[in-house]
């Protein structure tokens, strides 16, 4: 892998984006089972009181409690809680919250205090305000460290907190606040958190998908790109080298390997490490005492996969050469089949391919019967890791050495953990067949060194204004040997309607192609405000165009989910202004669902003018300041396609609107007509000036229009 690194030299911002959207999925999946655990613990146990440290206390436990402090830890009572009176509460300001649990001295003393203070317990009658007053200051405060100290010794700290929170529920209620509700906006409010970090995640998911996606696409496509370009320069020693055989499997094979590797690292091996890291982590913060589970299931399984690695690597690298032997044998016999027919070696021949057939078969079979033997174990694995968990976890709750939902939350990072390293493995699996593979595309590459794309995303100006500019364009399709267009130079400005018309086949469509990069020149520049458009991100530039298809495409849904397929969040108002200007609003309106018309797939329960229509709107709403129209107008009757033209210069007269169109009716008003022949930009200019320079535009007219009417 490493010998083709720097194809991937172009794609480091998108890698970078990746794994900084890893990052935040990773965080926001590790989140998930700590809030499961508050609401499990604090929502349901605790009623939704979150710290054993009364917030509220009511006059008559303030007063029994300072009793129970002694003089220095009742300054700090005072200190820290607001006492507006002997009739008012006492209230713990939020800022000293967090103050007061800090120190750890006065929060235990406080909380055993408290339990003691809220009890109605009989045994705890002595401890009254009365019956302390009465007492001496030393015998009171001795009796009072002595009960103390019973408590810490009879309860661990985790059960103090509990009897504690049981207190301060009980406080709460005695004051009249509804512990019900507490409880639920606690449940409901952490819930609500839970859900935006799923969706979150999801977003992240969602684009790491689509960025390893684009660059293992790119990746290939360049690598193949390359590879085609150097083998079509080799000479005959190059050829007596590599066998042709090999060649094709190297330029699609190979390649297809390492796009799947480059998929499989951004998506899973970036994130297993990340993945494991903070789920160790919260696991151990959650319960270090069952760590040593997580790690015997580790090694267990790590030991598995080290096993079948082990088997299944030495069979990864033989497949590719068993490739090159059947393409090799398939070649041989298709190129000299009359030869083997003349001979009558046909049944040689086969038995020649049924065996390189057969092996390769075999070792497929082979290393696919490993790949599946080892989900069994790994499923075993997981199931004794949860049920392990869940004992050993039971036992410490049963202690209260561990709460439910922090065993809860172990059990999934623990799921995590394993995880990620089952994804770990995977992957290093499948690295040694994309390393072979890369090798072999190194070794025909490195024969004449490599090409590499320097350049990097460019973004517009703050307000994009919309100028195209066409400078010595030349096109040609993948694979074709005829330019689609030759040495192609215009301006169309902002405000101005630029029409484009031409015979069948002259190249109208594939000019205005290049323009939202649907494919990319060939030789020349094609600029928007002066920026080249293959230096533009394609989500920034086709953000800036409304493009309509030569053939309209419309998607199953309702007439509003096709208008705003390309922009979110439309109002009314936008809707019913597009659908105006396209014409549209009368066929909308005679439906009786109007906008919520459903509209069958591929558009096939509506004309042929009312998808153009549609179209239309579609990218009118999108508010682009370019608009492109590919002979949009074709199902319009000459009425419609006139009220629609004249609406587009009203409402959209300062962007800029390219039209491809073969009725010369709907391009005569443009302000610049361009003329394509046989890919070739014949003329250019206005109508009138066209009929007098331009032969090629002057028999498209009269071909359609008559004297007069010209």
């Amino acid at each position: 892998m490493f010998k083709i690194l720097r194809y991937y030299a172009p794609y480091i911002p998108a890698i970078v984006l990746a794994v900084a959207l890893l990052f935040l999925q990773v965080n926001m999946d590790l989140a998930l089972p700590d809030y499961m655990s508050k609401i499990v613990n604090v929502g349901l146990q605790q009623g939704g009181i979150e710290s054993p440290v009364p917030l509220r206390i009511s006059p008559e436990t303030t007063e029994r409690l300072l009793f129970l402090l002694d003089k220095p830890e009742a300054e700090k009572f005072t200190g820290f809680y607001s006492m507006s009176g002997k009739e008012a509460a006492s209230v713990l300001p939020e800022g000293k919250e967090e103050e007061l649990i800090s120190d750890n001295d006065f929060r235990s003393d406080l909380i055993i205090s408290f339990i003691l203070a809220t009890s109605d317990n009989p045994q705890d009658a002595s401890l009254s305000p009365q019956k302390l007053v009465s007492m001496p200051e030393e015998q009171r405060s001795a009796a009072i460290r002595e009960i103390k100290e019973q408590l810490r010794r009879r309860f661990d700290p985790a059960m103090l907190e509990q009897m504690a929170l049981r207190a301060v529920k009980k406080e709460n209620e005695s004051m009249g606040i509804d512990s019900a509700a507490v409880q639920s906006r606690y449940i409901l409010e952490t819930g609500g958190f839970m859900l935006i970090l799923a969706l979150i995640s999801a977003a992240a998911t969602i684009t790491v998908g689509f960025l390893a996606a684009r660059v293992s696409a790119g990746v290939g496509r360049t690598l193949r790109s390359d590879l085609f370009r150097k083998i079509e320069g080799f000479s005959n020693a190059e050829f007596d080298h590599f066998s042709t055989a090999s060649l094709i499997t190297r330029n699609t094979n190979d390649v297809v390997q390492i796009q799947r590797v480059t998929f499989m690292i951004m998506r899973m091996m970036l994130m297993a490490p990340i993945m494991a890291t903070g789920a160790v982590i919260r696991a151990f913060t959650k319960a270090p005492s069952m760590g040593w589970i997580i790690a015997l299931a580790v090694l267990v399984l790590l030991g598995i996969v080290s096993v079948v690695m082990s088997i299944a690597l030495p069979k990864f690298k033989a497949i590719q050469g068993l490739v090159d032997k059947i393409n090799k044998v398939a070649r041989e016999q298709l190129t000299g089949l009359l030869v083997v027919r003349a001979f009558n070696r046909q049944s040689f021949e086969k038995d020649r391919f049924d065996k390189a057939n057969r092996e390769l078969t075999d070792v497929n079979l082979f290393v696919n019967r490993l790949m599946v033997t080892l989900m069994p174990f790994i499923t075993l694995i997981m199931n004794v890791l949860s049920l392990t968990i869940i004992w050993v976890g039971a036992h410490k709750v049963a202690e209260s050495s561990l709460q439910v939902g922090d065993m809860m939350a172990f059990l999934q990072y623990a799921m995590q953990i394993v995880m990620s390293f089952l994804m770990l493995s995977m992957a290093f699996i499948f690295i040694p067949r994309a390393s072979v593979s890369a090798g072999r595309i190194d070794e025909v590459l490195k024969t004449e060194g490599s090409i590499k794309n320097p350049s990097r995303p460019e973004s517009f100006a703050d307000r994009v204004r919309g100028k195209i500019s066409f400078k010595n364009v030349s096109f040609r399709y993948p694979g074709a040997e005829d330019y689609a267009l030759k040495n192609i130079s215009f301006t169309a400005e902002p405000g101005q309607t630029t029409a484009i018309i031409g015979s069948t086949g002259s190249g109208k469509s594939s000019l205005i192609n290049l323009i939202p990069r649907f494919y990319d020149v060939s030789e020349g520049e094609v600029l928007m405000d002066g920026k080249d458009v293959r230096k533009i991100t394609l989500s920034a530039l086709r953000k800036q165009i409304g493009y309509v298809p030569q053939k309209s495409v419309l998607f199953a849904g309702t007439i509003e989910s096709n208008l705003s397929y390309g922009s979110e969040g439309v109002d009314q108002e936008k809707l019913e202004k597009a659908a105006r200007i396209s014409q549209s609003s009368e066929f909308i309106g005679r439906k009786e669902e109007g906008f919520d018309s459903q509209v069958s797939q591929g558009g096939a329960n509506v004309s042929g003018g009312q998808k153009q229509r549609i179209s239309i709107a579609r990218a009118l709403i999108k508010d682009c300041p370019v608009l492109i129209f590919d002979d949009s107008f074709s199902a319009l009757d000459f009425k419609t396609d006139a009220r629609l033209r004249g609406e587009l210069e009203r409402e959209y007269g300062d962007t800029t609107r390219i039209i491809v169109a073969q009725r010369v009716s709907t391009i005569m008003q443009a302000e610049q007509i361009l003329v394509l022949d046989d890919g070739k930009l014949v003329g250019k200019g206005r109508h009138s000036e066209l009929m007098d320079n331009c032969p090629v535009y002057r028999e498209i007219v009269l071909s359609q229009l008559s004297i007069k009417e010209v």
